[in-house]
């Protein structure tokens, strides 16, 4: 849910020109399960063909599928779920776009207004979309406000076709989240472990909130973007307490993703080799990865 694609507009102070991802990934420490997934990316581009909402709060370099896949297939990645970042609004061109090249190989989270048709729904879930997204952090207008009603309506009309509603928001401004979602109609996934910033602790009481919904089987976690709650630089060591709550609460409720291209990243660009490293401190037992990278993906988005 977000406003509508606009025009581009890519000088404007506004919407800050983001730092380019590493194009040299490097090989992860383990080796990655067959069938691994990287369940959070976004494809941003060609600007030139798929102009920018001019609302957003950030401006993409070009991030587009060829390098991707290289970093994908550096990694020993095989799957993989694109999910619409906030500067193409509901505009799914770009996404949809990149899905169809490789169906097999990649599903999607998709961006819809209230009103979209029974139709375009279809449509969407034919080109490998699974879920929708609604994000109230990199926004101007309804910055922290979570619209139930809104959502409860849509997660009526996804239903039907089996997807759920990604909420990228800070949890621990929602410190009774399990109560406001404990009859939602659909599946909720949470992005950035909760995207709490770790100050607050496991014990807040918004995080406890997350870990009861992920034990009664509401909500998935994904295991993204260390670097946007951590208050250390990498390894985010105070990261790793939130992400062993995590895989105690509900290991068959986590996801794994590398958050590419990192836009917005306010220190140093992370090497995607080293947050794929991170995974060996946030789940030591080789059936806990197995889960996270190849069963639960493969659950939650239906490779």
């Amino acid at each position: 849910m977000s406003s509508p694609a606009a025009s581009a507009d890519f000088t404007s102070p506004a919407a800050p020109l983001c730092a380019a991802p590493d194009p040299n990934p490097h090989q992860p420490a383990f080796t990655m399960p067959p069938l691994g997934c990287d369940a959070h990316a976004h494809i941003c581009g060609p600007a030139s063909k798929y102009p920018y909402y001019t609302g957003r709060v950030y401006t993409p370099p070009d991030a587009l599928m060829p390098a991707y896949r290289h970093m994908l297939d550096t990694l020993g990645v095989q799957r993989a779920v694109l999910v619409q970042p906030s500067v193409y609004g509901s505009d799914n061109r770009a996404l949809v776009d990149a899905l169809v090249e490789d169906p097999q190989r990649l599903r999607g989270v998709a961006v819809v207004e209230p009103e979209v048709s029974y139709a375009e729904l279809e449509r969407l879930h034919a080109a490998g979309v699974r879920g929708v997204r609604c994000n109230i952090v990199d926004i101007k207008e309804g910055k922290g406000q979570l619209p139930l009603d809104l959502l409860r309506a849509l997660a009526n009309k996804v239903k039907p076709f089996g997807w759920h509603i990604e909420l990228l928001m800070h949890v621990d401004e929602f410190p009774t989240l399990d109560v406001l979602l404990k009859d939602f109609p659909v599946d909720v996934v949470f992005g950035h472990l909760g995207y709490m910033p770790t100050r607050h602790g496991v014990a807040s009481p918004a995080f406890q909130a997350l870990l009861r919904l992920m034990r009664d089987g509401r909500a998935w976690v994904k295991l993204t973007g260390p670097y946007r709650i951590s208050a250390a630089p990498m390894p985010h060591d105070d990261v790793t307490p939130f992400a062993h709550a995590l895989v105690d609460a509900a290991p068959s409720r986590l996801v794994w993703g590398t958050d590419w291209p990192h836009v917005m990243v306010k220190g140093a660009m992370p090497n995607d080799g080293a947050l794929c490293d991170l995974l060996q401190q946030w789940m030591p037992d080789e059936s806990e990865r197995q889960r996270a990278l190849v069963d639960n993906p493969a659950t939650l988005y239906g490779f």
